[in-house]
C-alpha cells in the first residue's frame, strides 16, 4: 500500500488546483517528494504540511518569493508576523464599516429625494459644526484649480456633504461638516428647507423659489441661507447635483461657546 499521494489528489484534499501546486513548484517553495517511473509528481505528509503552511502564509498575503524566508522564521518572527497581519485586518473591517454607513447613507439620501422632490419642509435640525475650506465673494467663483489649491489635504471630499453658507454680500463660504471644528457653526433649531436636483446654474432659481415661499407663507428667516450640496448622489442623475437648501427660521440662537451664524 503506497503511502504518497499524487498531485490531483493533494489538490483535492487542500482544496486548490492542480495549477496552484504546480505553481507553487515553479516558485521554489513546494517540492514533491519524488517524481516515479510515470513521471506523476508524488507528496508525502511532509508535502501536506508544507502545503498548508504555504496557503496559511498566502491568507496572510505573504508573497509567493518571501515564503521561503517565512518558512524558517523562529516563534517570535511568526507572531510579528501573526500580529502584523490582524492589525492590518483591523484596518480593513473599519474601512469596510465606514464604506457600508456610507452606502447606507447615499440609499437613504437618495431616497429620500425620490419621495420628497422639490417639496418644502420644515425640520428640526441639530447645531452643526463646520470647518472651512475657502471663502468666494462674488468676483471669485469656484474652480477645479481653485479648489485643487485650497482643498488639498481633505480627504474624501465629494464624499462628504458640502456646505455653501450664503452671505448677504453676496460672499460664500465652502465648508465641509466636521465636529469640533471651531468655525462655522449652524445653530440648533427649525430649519426650512427645499430638495432639489438640478444643475448648478439653475440652483439661484431654487434659491429665489426658497425666500419667495417663505415670504408667502410669513416665515421669519434668520442668519445666512445654507446650500448643502451632495456630489456623491450624483451617480443617479447624470448631468446634475443633488442640494438641499436650508434657512433658519427666527431669531438664532448662539450656541454657547461659540460663534453662530
Amino acid at each position: 500500500m503506497r503511502n504518497e499521494i499524487t498531485i490531483s489528489e493533494l489538490a483535492k484534499l487542500m482544496n486548490v488546483s492542480v495549477h496552484q501546486i504546480r505553481y507553487f513548484e515553479e516558485k521554489g517553495v513546494l517540492q514533491p517528494a519524488y517524481t516515479g517511473e510515470n513521471q506523476y509528481r508524488m507528496y508525502s505528509m511532509d508535502q501536506v504540511y508544507q502545503l498548508a503552511h504555504i496557503l496559511l502564509l498566502r491568507k496572510l498575503e505573504v508573497p509567493v518569493q518571501s515564503i521561503n524566508e517565512c518558512m524558517s522564521y523562529s516563534p517570535k518572527q511568526h507572531r510579528g508576523l501573526l500580529e502584523n497581519s490582524l492589525e492590518g485586518i483591523e484596518q480593513e473591517l473599519v474601512r469596510l464599516q465606514e464604506l457600508r454607513q456610507f452606502i447606507r447613507k447615499m440609499l437613504e439620501e437618495q431616497q429620500s429625494y425620490s419621495t420628497s422632490p422639490e417639496t418644502f419642509q420644515i425640520k428640526k435640525c441639530k447645531a452643526t459644526s463646520l470647518m472651512q475650506v475657502m471663502k468666494l465673494d462674488s468676483h471669485r467663483k469656484l474652480s477645479a484649480a481653485l479648489l485643487a489649491e485650497q482643498a488639498a489635504g481633505i480627504p474624501d471630499l465629494f464624499e462628504s456633504d458640502i456646505y455653501y453658507v450664503l452671505e448677504e454680500s453676496g460672499a460664500v463660504t465652502l465648508c465641509l461638516e466636521q465636529p469640533d471644528a471651531g468655525g462655522v457653526i449652524l445653530p440648533d433649531g427649525e430649519y426650512l428647507t427645499l430638495q432639489c436636483v438640478a444643475r448648478e446654474e439653475e440652483l439661484e432659481q431654487w434659491i429665489s423659489q426658497l425666500l419667495v415661499h417663505a415670504a408667502a407663507q410669513a416665515i421669519p428667516l434668520a442668519g445666512p441661507l445654507v446650500v448643502i450640496e451632495r456630489s456623491y448622489l450624483s451617480l443617479f442623475v447624470q448631468g446634475k447635483l443633488h442640494y438641499e437648501l436650508r434657512a433658519c427660521i427666527g431669531p438664532a440662537a448662539p450656541v454657547e461657546g461659540r460663534g453662530s451664524v
